[in-house]
């Protein structure tokens, strides 16, 4: 499996393109990415490739969330 690392101009562009990928995978499963994570980490989602991207696709805009929010405090925006 190879794979492809994408880098993007600023943590804003990345969680625009994290969202529409959660965004297909909410509409491929019908379910919201939180349910979808909160099900995934409780074991009950299985570990397709699908399954295993999208999980790491949600953890990944929630750390890039966090990271945003922490910035606009500190800046207070």
């Amino acid at each position: 499996m190879t794979v492809q690392r994408t880098v993007y101009a600023s943590p804003v562009e990345a969680i625009a393109a994290l969202i529409r990928s959660l965004v297909a995978y909410e509409q491929r499963y019908q379910m919201s990415s939180a349910d979808f994570y909160a099900r995934y980490q409780g074991g009950d989602m299985g570990d397709s490739a699908d399954f295993v991207e999208w999980a790491g696709d949600y953890q990944h805009y929630l750390q890039l969330k966090e990271e945003v929010e922490q910035k606009l405090v500190a800046t207070g925006g």
